[in-house]
């Protein structure tokens, strides 16, 4: 990749008009810029419920924003929250309340913004009763397990006139922003097939005997309304994305960000066909015995979604990790002028078709820790709560992009395509897979209704 940046500066000069067009596309598009001073004395009453890596990467740009006093932390495992507390103390020289069940922490705290970033099978429920509690919620992605909690949660921000809003970055990171305009712009040409891919390294997967549950982590609560599967540490902290009765695996993790790409460059809101294939053929075939376990989702994937102007594909593997492909990780927009790859930390770059014009290139702006832009979309979602406007993320256009993960595993689990209504949200002429729209909540846990 070094040697196309290379390549890129010294040859971009003929077109330098273009490149600067597409450059200040930040500022074209309205995306808020981090602000070093917050734009009023108002802070909001904040609450965060699932205090681990991730929660606490969105928590600290919220105290940086300036506008949150945060009230309070929720999560089942004591370890995380003691960790958590301290932190924010260290910020803010104020120490926010801890609790382990969040409906008493809404009772209790009435928080008027709560940030939902648990494990993705509990981001409907969360988020539908914060939202209910009167608060703006900020819900990681994907926004649910399956395809009706989504719809729920749209219904209910609609309802109650809240802001709901994802956290699906890479809509404001400034070269994603860039290479959107410039796509719409038409320099790419006419772009018949969208490639997206995430291709990590990895190798056959060991399974590990399952052990007791740490001490102050409630396991029970942990899993929810999904299944309860025996303790491992394969599963928390961290590992819960490759288990399918928590998440939806590489693709429901990865693969939301890049297919919401898609969905940002078209017109179209869905795809009408839908096949994935796949399967563990170098990980091995899932373990869950009793006494040892392995996650259980694909190793590897392929994906097609055929649009009415164009197709789609996502691939990924956790395998054969290595420098044999260019770039690793985004998505491929093939046009008839050229291809323009859009990346994580190797920004955009457009490969023309015609030899002699020049390669553009533009890096990233990410920040740290872990190249993201949440301070961007933090300062999006501060606005919207002030204007009422949607937000850049809101949680109909997170909605959309999630189910187009969820329906590739959907179509995978079923072993055979699928027709989408997308206007329904049903599945056409298919009882057998209209069923695994929603799922089967465990003990007396409700499923949202629609």
């Amino acid at each position: 990749m070094h040697g196309d940046r290379t390549r890129a500066q010294e040859t971009s000069r003929p077109s330098r008009r273009q490149f600067l067009k597409t450059a200040a596309a930040v500022v074209a598009a309205g995306v808020p810029l981090a602000r070093a001073q917050p734009t009023t004395d108002r802070k909001y009453r904040t609450a965060l419920i699932g205090s681990g890596w991730w929660g606490m990467n969105i928590l600290n740009e919220a105290i940086a924003a300036g506008e949150s006093q945060v009230v309070a932390l929720c999560d089942v495992d004591q370890r995380q929250l003691d960790s958590a507390g301290q932190r924010v103390t260290e910020k803010t020289g104020e120490r926010p309340k801890i609790y382990k069940d969040y409906r008493e922490l809404l009772e209790k705290e009435k928080p008027e913004i709560v940030i939902v970033a648990t494990p993705d099978h509990w981001h409907p429920l969360q988020s539908i009763a914060a939202v209910q509690a009167g608060a703006h919620v900020y819900v990681e992605k994907p926004v649910g397990h399956t395809i009706g909690e989504g719809r729920a949660m749209v219904k209910v921000a609609r309802e109650t006139n809240r802001i709901v809003q994802a956290g699906t970055h890479r809509r404001v990171s400034p070269h994603n922003v860039s290479a959107m305009k410039f796509l719409k712009d038409g320099n790419a040409g006419d772009i018949g097939m969208v490639r997206c891919f995430v291709h990590y390294g990895g190798g056959r997967e060991r399974p590990l005997p399952n052990s007791e549950v740490p001490a102050g982590l409630d396991w029970d609560m942990w899993c929810g309304p999904a299944p309860l599967r025996p303790f491992n540490t394969k599963i928390h902290p961290k590992g819960f994305r490759h288990f399918l009765d928590y998440a939806n695996g590489q693709l429901g993790d990865w693969g939301i960000h890049w297919l919401d790409q898609v969905l940002w460059w078209t017109e179209e809101k869905f795809p009408r066909r839908v096949l994935g294939t796949g399967g563990r053929h170098i990980a091995g075939e899932p373990v869950n015995d009793g006494e040892v376990q392995t996650s259980d989702a694909p190793d590897s994937m392929v994906v097609g979604y055929e649009f009415e102007s164009f197709t789609c594909t996502w691939e990924h593997r956790r395998f054969a990790g290595n420098n044999a492909e260019k770039h690793s990780i985004g998505c491929y927009f093939y046009g008839t002028r050229g291809t323009l790859h859009l990346g994580w930390r190797d920004g955009w770059t457009f490969y023309p078709v015609r030899g002699r014009q020049s390669v553009i290139h533009e890096d990233p702006q990410l920040n740290e820790p872990d190249h993201q832009n949440i301070k961007e979309l933090w300062a999006d979602f501060l606005s919207s709560i002030r204007t009422g406007k949607p937000p850049v993320c809101d949680i109909e256009i997170a909605h959309r992009s999630t189910n187009m993960s969820l329906l590739g595993m959907l179509s995978y689990k079923l072993g055979r395509s699928i027709e989408w209504d997308g206007d329904n949200e049903r599945i056409l002429a298919d009882d057998e897979a209209n069923t695994l729209l929603t799922r089967n909540y465990r003990g007396d846990w409700q499923y949202p209704t629609v």
